[in-house]
């Protein structure tokens, strides 16, 4: 059984300094025009402070349900390794949950579950607005948890590692086996965050690395950026 972590694991000893999530923001506001590039050793130290945060703050681990509300993007794929990292489930549907990840402060409600209010901006040092007494702001909180992980236990290859529509998905099987070349450089502009971590699971299983293009691409500058990106395969 290979597990995502696995899979981080894996990045690290090939090559730790590839890029293996390039990140584009072509939404209206502020972040568009943001061009984010993680090799396997920065989206680790990603990845570790946000699953000790989830085990340290709230023990989670195998067991327990972490509802994602997040847009495609290259923080909910950190936040998504991370708590396959602890061994709990990444909760994409509306089920009751232990803990709610999300950047739309209109869906944090203190007194009901635990929360994390994500800032998506890459340079943000803060939310935009208060954050609710007992709320996380990852923005500003993140950075003080360790760059190094190590799980309290690890979940069964039954126990469900993805959520979508009420559908649980097992550590057993949530690594995809696509028929892809190894090294694959994948574009996806996906919606959908269960495609998007579905695609980039996929991407790594194979060593491989995933560009990401969120809202309306400029027009007629898709080609360009592919070539640019060395893309291999776009969805």
């Amino acid at each position: 059984m290979r597990t995502p972590p696995d899979l981080l694991a894996a990045m690290l000893r090939s090559d730790p300094a590839r890029p293996r999530v390039t990140f584009y923001d072509d939404t209206p506001g502020p972040t568009s025009g943001e061009r984010i590039e993680l090799s396997a050793k920065v989206l680790g130290n990603w990845v570790s402070k946000a699953a000790n945060a989830l085990q340290d703050e709230w023990d989670l681990g195998p067991g327990s349900r972490v509802q994602l509300v997040l847009p495609p993007h290259w923080r909910a794929l950190y936040w998504s390794l991370a708590v396959w990292s602890v061994g709990a489930t990444v909760q994409l549907d509306g089920a009751s949950h232990d803990l709610l990840v999300t950047d739309d402060l209109a869906l944090v409600r203190p007194d009901d579950t635990p929360a994390v209010l994500v800032t998506l901006p890459a340079l943000a040092r803060s939310a935009a607005a208060p954050v609710p007494p007992g709320v996380m702001d990852e923005a500003r909180e993140l950075a003080t948890y360790a760059d190094q992980f190590s799980a309290w236990d690890e979940p069964s290859p039954a126990e469900s590692a993805l959520t979508t529509d009420g559908a649980p998905t097992a550590y057993a099987s949530v690594v995809p086996a696509a028929a892809w070349p190894e090294s694959v450089r994948v574009h996806t502009a996906t919606a959908e965050l269960g495609e998007l971590l579905r695609t980039a699971l996929a991407a790594w299983a194979v060593d491989g690395s995933v560009v990401l293009s969120r809202g309306p691409e400029p027009a007629g500058g898709r080609v360009a950026r592919l070539t640019a990106e060395g893309v291999t395969l776009a969805l």
